[in-house]
């Protein structure tokens, strides 16, 4: 026996059709692709910054603020390095996640933790490296290690606090058969998501662009500096920028112009589904400044990349350029705040 649609159901049968026409469609190659991208990812990340955190952890030594905020910043890619799986496994069977609710909570709580400590952290180095440079005696008084630590638990506590609700709140949804994880990939388009976003990004963003251009402005002008030093200088400065744009700054626009035109009644279902795309292909774009900050500790700290180069020399030399106590530091010269860039 078959059923046909009255007249008074038919509207709602077509509201039904158009609401599930709207809804993001997950595309094999998409998921594919995405699930082997983020396992690149998560190999070079984990690999650079677990370096990075070693070679750190191991100086002697008096740090300089540049490698503290630095330091920070690498423990801030590893926390969100080790979703990197969770993410490649969700995408590699067919847009399902199968790990349940808890494990979701934790790893949109840590997308966003990871995110926002990076682009306060990258401020902070942006902001020393402004004293160090500009003023350089000045700023010596405030320019030490312990305040350095200071301000980066200070910056984990702001960040943990702010993001601690997505830990209480439902983050999973059943859609089409499959469990989604709203945070990580269909996230709510809500004006008070806007607000945050603003909030969250546009002060480091701001703060480390007028540092740079400050720090630009002042080598224009001729500030005494050797120039194998100055294009250090410049190349650390183009390659922050570099993660701000390539990693951050599309992912925020584009959450905004989702937040704004997702629920509009005139937006076809094509448009919909772009910013929809769009959304998670910036999302996934965020995570690449976990493989591209080892490049940042590579130029911005002269002992990481002192340490690094002797390892190269090492695995070449068959072990014969390093010894244990050049990997702690005790060879290393005293180097001025200019020229740990």
């Amino acid at each position: 026996m078959t059923m046909e649609a009255s007249p008074t159901m038919l509207p709602t049968l077509l509201s039904n059709q158009t609401t599930e026409s709207c809804e993001p469609v997950d595309n094999t190659v998409e998921n594919l692709l995405f699930g082997l991208y983020y396992i690149i990812v998560f190999l070079l990340a984990l690999n650079g910054n677990s370096l990075a955190l070693w070679i750190f952890s191991r100086q002697r030594g008096v740090s300089s603020p540049a490698n503290v905020f630095l330091m920070h910043l690498a423990v801030a890619d590893l926390s969100y390095v080790i979703i990197l799986p969770l993410r490649a496994t969700y995408h590699l069977t067919g847009g399902h996640w199968p790990f349940g609710e808890v494990p979701c909570r934790v790893a949109g709580f840590l997308f966003y933790v990871n995110m926002y400590a990076s682009l306060y952290f990258l401020a902070c180095v942006a902001g020393d490296r402004y004293l160090a440079v500009v003023h350089a005696v000045s700023s010596l008084k405030v320019r030490h290690a312990r305040f350095a630590h200071i301000t980066s638990f200070a910056l984990w506590a702001l960040v943990i606090v702010a993001m601690a609700p997505l830990l209480v709140t439902q983050q999973t949804i059943e859609a089409n058969g499959s469990t989604v994880c709203l945070q990580l990939y269909r996230e709510k388009a809500s004006r008070r998501a806007l607000v945050s976003l603003i909030v969250a990004f546009m002060p480091p963003f701001l703060a480390t662009l007028s540092c740079y251009l400050l720090i630009v402005n002042s080598l224009r002008r001729g500030l005494r500096m050797e120039p194998v030093l100055k294009m250090r200088a410049l190349r650390t400065i183009c390659l922050v920028m570099l993660i701000y744009v390539l990693c951050f700054l599309p992912y925020h626009v584009s959450r905004a112009t989702f937040i704004l035109g997702y629920g509009h009644p005139d937006l076809s279902c094509q448009t919909q589904r772009g910013l929809a795309l769009a959304n998670r292909l910036t999302s996934s774009l965020t995570c690449l400044n976990g493989a591209l900050d080892p490049l940042v500790y590579l130029f911005g700290a002269e002992k990481f990349r002192g340490t690094v180069q002797r390892l190269l020399c090492k695995d070449k030399s068959g072990g014969s350029a390093a010894t244990s106590g050049d990997l702690k530091g005790t060879h290393e010269s005293s180097l001025s705040a200019k020229s740990e860039f």
